[in-house]
């Protein structure tokens, strides 16, 4: 019977702070603590306000530790695509053992060799993705390990991003208590899962509507080829909302998911509602079809956007069509008004897990699902901890050393582990 794994994922937006736990076993996942809380101190995925954001993390943690009466040390960090940049690089190197059988060793080596680069002073490096490995001029090979060849080589991507808003990300989550365990490029882990095997291949947009912002991540020939952050989301639709219907800004995101529509010919125009007005003991009375003209402009707006952006980006055509995923996405009309507008097929993409079956959920349950494939990939040791650097079944148990139980996974033959020590060491 193989042994299930526990995963803590942190998925800090400008909207929500989202932490998952995740038992994986024989490859299924099962989500058994979350924890939602509305952030604070982030805009637009950018920290402005340390001590807030951390209060919003430690409330996320809280409600997933009490909803599974577990202690959490340890979580995987998905980092935005805000200032990210997508580079080619090429590793290589001559095989080591003396039979020529390539070992975990030669694979640890060769993506070494990749990122031995010019990377700027104020640029930090988070990802290294391989595209193909190359054994002796054989190419396109996934896995080299086990092969004889006397040369190994490896074509990948080298994700890089701002130095200053990754440590201070980094710094929230040590002032909330935590320790990472590894660190993934958000629209990587996400899309990784969204889609399928063939819109990763054929060409695909995935677009993730968060709350202060929008990132667009293309795939093709089965990686990620570019992304890229608009500085508008779902928010700016309630401020819309709340501005025009004269209403406090808490009701408007409740008019936004209660009543709302995207699509102005489909909406209501018989069923009204009342919604209190700000400064006054009057309510006033809409309907569907009224409010769904103020949603269906600003979102019309993102998605002209995300085509431009797409343009810039030297995309001009999409086989594999249009994902989309997030919070805003659950409003009915939206699909019709995507397709309307972006011309292109467009599905919506939501988990089908227990407990997090909405689309704000995506992140969360890709950071989850990639560690885990990079576990498998890299081989997890037997003896590692539990990813979740769960200590205890009770809340009232002591609390581990958190920096120990991450020491244990040093043998992971992974360049990830090495990109996290480079963060560790900020702290020291």
């Amino acid at each position: 019977m193989s042994q299930s794994e526990l995963y803590v994922s942190l998925d800090i937006g400008s909207s929500s702070i989202k932490v998952l736990i995740g038992e994986v076993d024989g490859g299924s996942l099962h989500v058994i603590g979350v924890g939602n809380v509305q952030s604070a101190g982030i805009r637009k995925g950018t920290i402005i306000d340390i001590d807030a954001t951390v209060e919003s993390i430690k409330k996320a943690i809280d409600q997933a530790e009490r909803m599974t009466g577990m202690k959490i040390h340890e979580v995987i960090l998905g980092i935005p695509a805000n200032g990210v940049t997508l580079q080619d690089v090429k590793g290589v190197v001559a095989v080591n053992s003396e039979n020529r059988e390539i070992t975990d060793d030669d694979l640890d080596r060769v993506m070494q060799s990749a990122q031995v680069m010019s990377v700027p002073p104020e640029r930090e490096i988070v990802n290294i993705i391989p595209k193909q490995f190359i054994v002796d001029d054989y190419g396109e090979i996934k896995d080299p390990r086990g092969m004889i060849g006397v040369r190994l080589e490896m074509d990948g991507t080298l994700i890089t991003t701002s130095k200053t808003l990754v440590h201070n990300i980094l710094r929230c989550v040590e002032r909330s208590g935590l320790t990472i365990r590894e660190i993934y490029l958000q629209p990587l882990a996400a899309g990784t899962f969204a889609l399928s095997d063939d819109e990763k291949n054929h060409g695909t947009a995935f677009i993730d509507i968060g709350g202060g912002s929008t990132t667009i991540a293309v795939f093709e020939d089965d990686r990620l080829i570019a992304t890229s952050v608009l500085p508008v989301g779902g928010d700016h639709v309630t401020k819309d909302l709340s501005i025009i219907l004269k209403t406090p800004t808490e009701k408007a995101r409740k008019i936004k998911h209660q009543y709302g529509h995207a699509f102005y010919d489909d909406a209501s125009d018989d069923e009204l509602f009342e919604v209190p007005v700000i400064g006054a003991d009057s309510k006033d009375q809409y309907s569907q079809r009224y409010i769904s003209e103020i949603i269906g402009v600003r979102l019309e707006e993102l998605f002209d956007l995300v085509l431009e952006e797409l343009f810039k980006m030297g995309i001009r055509d999409l086989p594999g069509g249009v994902v989309l995923t997030g919070g805003i996405t659950k409003i009915d009309g939206l699909l019709q008004l995507a397709r309307h507008v972006l011309k292109s097929r467009v599905r919506i993409h939501t988990p089908e897990y227990i407990g997090v079956r909405e689309p704000m959920y995506t992140t969360a349950v890709g950071l989850i699902r990639y560690a885990h494939m990079q576990d498998t990939f890299f081989g997890m040791p037997a003896d590692a901890p539990q990813a979740a650097a769960i200590a205890a079944t009770s809340v009232e148990a002591p609390v581990n050393n958190p920096k120990q139980a991450s020491g244990k996974q040093a043998n992971k033959p992974s360049f990830f582990n090495r990109a996290k020590r480079v963060f560790d060491n900020f702290f020291e």
